[in-house]
């Protein structure tokens, strides 16, 4: 006869995840399917930028400016006979290395604060929520740009800049589930039969908080690509003649009545890609969420 412990299933939730239920109950929301597809297909066109774009990205013509869409330019030229098709490509590697490596770097200080806000209490609690406060307060993108223009120019300060400026997001999360998590009964058994603490918040409560950080991690990677790109458009992500979504757009304003597909595509680029990332935020945000189920 089976056990209880054989029969009953797995209330923690990394173990649904790894145990194939998030999946069963992702694959029942087509949009975020889309969103999946088309952020797997970005990640497949950043890794392979080199054998995928047609043109070297920064190979000028000046036989060959402002050129329509056509067969030997798919997505036109632009002010520099620069092939758009191949900079979308290659822009898509400064977008996603942007928003993964950023939301990476928020993540990687944020986590570890808000866990020893939330486990600790006590004056460690109150300096780090008053300095969480203190971030949010101000809008994420205004903050990101001033800590870009103080940094300088260029894609590595951009992403330091947006992951400095997401920290906060992630330590009122995770301060907020350990709140809520250490209350549990488990925790307390763990702490009882003399756990250190260190133990309980890193093997006990980190690993049930782990689906939540994983749904922002998601809608944050989104902000951080919009983050990236106005950095570029303003001069302070990546410099030209590398490409980036952004500083295309930069380009394109002053040709938008004559060549009006170098603001098309990477404005289209940056909206789709964008919208996927979020549809999959939502799409787990669902799945993991034991209410809709």
């Amino acid at each position: 006869m089976a056990t209880i412990s054989e029969t009953a299933p797995s209330t923690n939730p990394l173990a649904n995840v790894l145990g194939g239920r998030l999946w069963r109950r992702l694959s029942k929301r087509k949009s975020a399917l889309v969103g999946l597809a088309v952020v797997l297909l970005v990640v497949f066109v950043a890794a392979f930028a080199p054998l995928l774009a047609p043109y070297d990205p920064a190979a000028q013509s000046w036989t060959a400016v402002r050129k329509a869409p056509s067969a030997a330019h798919w997505f036109g030229t632009d002010e520099a006979g620069r092939d758009m098709l191949s900079r979308i490509i290659w822009g898509a590697r400064a977008s996603l290395m942007a928003g993964l490596t950023s939301v990476g770097i928020a993540m990687a200080i944020g986590v570890p604060l808000g866990l020893a806000a939330g486990f600790l209490g006590g004056l460690v609690d109150g300096f780090i929520s008053r300095f969480t406060d203190a971030m949010l307060a101000c809008p994420f993108l205004i903050l990101a740009i001033a800590f870009a223009a103080f940094l300088g120019p260029s894609l590595t300060n951009a992403m330091l800049a947006i992951g400095i400026t997401a920290m906060p997001l992630f330590i009122r999360l995770t301060r907020g589930q350990v709140l809520s998590i250490k209350a549990e009964d488990y925790v307390e058994a763990a702490s009882a039969v003399g756990n250190p603490q260190w133990r309980i918040a890193v093997r006990h409560i980190l690993p049930n908080i782990l689906p939540q950080l994983m749904v922002q991690a998601t809608l944050t990677i989104a902000s951080a690509i919009i983050a990236e790109a106005s950095m570029s458009f303003l001069g302070l992500g990546l410099q030209p003649p590398a490409p980036s979504w952004g500083s295309m757009l930069n380009s394109a304003q002053r040709f938008l009545s004559n060549a009006p597909w170098m603001a098309l595509w990477p404005g289209m680029a940056i909206f789709v890609t964008v919208l996927s990332f979020n549809l999959l935020g939502d799409g787990l945000r669902d799945a993991l969420d034991p209410r809709s189920r």
